[in-house]
């Protein structure tokens, strides 16, 4: 009777890798494809970090509402901003979003508007500059006051002193500095806040690239230069550069020539920026807006364009003749201290990763009415609803208060 040994592979084929071995991602060559061998951590990125939600790599939009929503900007995706009116709102978020990469150092690519745009991104506010200096405060008071004033005067002849113990005030100076030597260490925000009063003082002139879009009188494709630029520069630079696409009012007869909005040439350049998204997935992101007056969403070119775009999200601001009522401007939740609402925001489609769903498709407020509003420090999306009956005199007593009613009940 023969024996084998259990360990000891029966057939000759080769073993295969274990399903936990990382597989090598694809490095990128002018001709074609080949296997890369490291790929950049997160961690190692500035302004990226994994998702909450599936943990993919994101970075922040500039909004902290709108990262909220997204559970932050997925690299390799794009979103469609689309607004109806006169009014510029979404122009105010692709400023956040392109003053946000400056200030995180990525590379920023503005597409079809001069250098007078990048002049007009908002500055930081007061706060982020002077964070260190807060938490080192907020440090100092969790000692207690009077261990800092035994420091001030000396209690060298204490009893904890003559005992050998550590004096109180030589216990508050070491924790002083270990909050200073913490503070070193401090990680940046992973999105800042900015003033709209503000002008962000741009780090060098190479922050922000601006891609001209050329008016030929032919009937040539005006996007081509456009994409062949940004193919030069993301297969130029390093693997950690994230690089922002910013497309602001796009198709506008200001900026675009009038055969750009034939289907052949922008449905075309949609394309392409949707196979460099996937071709460069830790690397690129792109935020689009379009105005909705020109291009409603009901032709049939706008909705192949939401198609080839990963998030679409709708801004429909209030009518400027309901601003002289307040009923209908004030939303239910608001109190008296608070904003009025500037607008609606629709949430039609949000980045999906694979077939079980991912990015924003379970982040907080999304499927709920949102209104947004736009002050001098923020753009603020939050939840929205009707104001009281007119009749209801109780409900508007309370929303004059503060939303606090006084129930009372009889026995």
């Amino acid at each position: 009777m023969s024996f084998r040994r259990r360990n000891v592979a029966i057939s000759g084929e080769p073993t295969r890798n274990p399903p936990s071995s990382p597989i090598p991602a694809p490095s990128r060559s002018a001709d074609h494809w080949e296997p890369q061998t490291s790929v950049p951590s997160i961690e190692s990125v500035p302004g990226v970090r994994p998702s909450a939600l599936d943990g993919r790599p994101t970075t922040s939009t500039g909004t902290a509402s709108l990262d909220g929503l997204l559970s932050g900007h997925a690299l390799g995706t794009s979103i469609l901003l689309e607004e109806s009116g006169t009014t510029d709102y979404a122009g105010t978020l692709l400023r956040y979003y392109a003053a946000e990469g400056v200030v995180q150092g990525h590379q920023v690519h503005v597409v079809g508007v001069g250098e007078h745009w990048g002049r007009e991104l908002p500055g930081l506010l007061g706060e982020d500059r002077n964070e260190k200096v807060k938490l080192q405060e907020s440090e100092k008071m969790k000692i207690a006051w009077r261990y800092e004033k035994l420091g001030e005067f000396g209690a060298g002849t204490s009893a904890s002193g003559l005992r050998g113990g550590t004096p109180p005030y030589r216990r508050y100076r070491i924790q002083t500095q270990s909050t200073q030597e913490t503070l070193k260490d401090v990680p940046e925000p992973f999105c800042h806040s900015f003033d709209l009063t503000k002008r962000l003082t741009l780090p060098s002139r190479t922050a922000i690239k601006f891609i001209p879009i050329h008016q030929h009188i032919s009937q040539k494709a005006p996007f081509t230069s456009v994409v062949q630029t940004l193919y030069e520069h993301l297969s130029s630079s390093k693997l950690n550069t994230v690089h922002r696409l910013v497309i602001p009012g796009l198709l506008s007869p200001a900026a675009y020539p009038p055969h750009a909005s034939d289907p052949k040439h922008i449905l075309q350049f949609l394309h392409s920026i949707r196979s460099l998204l996937r071709l460069y997935p830790i690397q690129l992101t792109a935020i689009i807006s379009l105005p909705l007056t020109l291009y409603p969403r009901t032709a049939g070119l706008v909705r192949w364009m939401e198609h080839l775009s990963d998030g679409v999200i709708e801004l429909v601001p209030f009518p400027h003749s309901i601003d002289t009522i307040p009923s209908l401007t004030t939303s239910g939740a608001a109190t008296s201290q608070e904003e009025k609402p500037q607008g609606i925001v629709k949430i039609h489609t949000l980045p999906v990763f694979h077939e079980r769903g991912g990015g924003g498709a379970g982040g907080a407020g999304v499927g709920d009415d949102l209104a947004f509003t736009v002050s001098r420090r923020r753009f603020l999306i939050k939840p929205f609803s009707l104001p009281p009956v007119e009749g209801d005199t109780e409900a508007q007593k309370g929303e004059v208060e503060g939303g606090k009613t006084k129930l009372t009940v009889d026995f």
